[in-house]
């Protein structure tokens, strides 16, 4: 039997701000425009998360309750109506981008999974023109 993937959809909303603190306010500014806004912003992001493995005999990849499960709590808890930069362990010396973002989900999600499929990848969209990826390799 072939691998199949699954992709599950979250949501959560979150802030942020996009600084960098080795560089001076007019540099922040001209780099980041109005996401540096020293107040913040906001998105409504949608995560997915990929997992891929072979179906089991009661013909699911994944019960799809343990995986929401898991991602609830390592990591929907953790951004869900945060400030990324002040709230959200990860952070520390990194810009509050999506990219870092999907690189401190990527993380979370490999130090606390359990399930049987491996984790396959993960996006994460910050508008409906901006989407970041990471892909697991063989």
């Amino acid at each position: 039997m072939n691998n199949v993937r699954l992709t599950a959809r979250y949501g959560f909303a979150a802030a942020h701000r996009l600084h960098t603190p080795a560089l001076s306010a007019e540099e922040n500014r001209r780099l980041y425009g109005k996401c540096n806004n020293p107040y913040g912003h906001g998105h409504d992001y949608v995560l997915e998360v990929s997992v891929e493995g072979l179906v089991a005999e009661d013909g699911q990849l994944v019960r799809r309750e343990e995986l929401d499960a898991l991602v609830k709590e390592h990591v929907l808890a953790l951004v869900d109506h945060k400030d990324l930069n002040r709230d959200v362990a990860g952070f520390e010396g990194r810009v509050t981008t999506t990219e870092n973002l999907a690189e401190v989900l990527r993380s979370q999600l490999e130090r606390h999974w359990t399930l049987t499929p491996r984790l396959a990848g993960l996006r994460i969209s910050e508008t409906p023109r901006n989407t970041f990826s990471w892909k697991k390799t063989p």
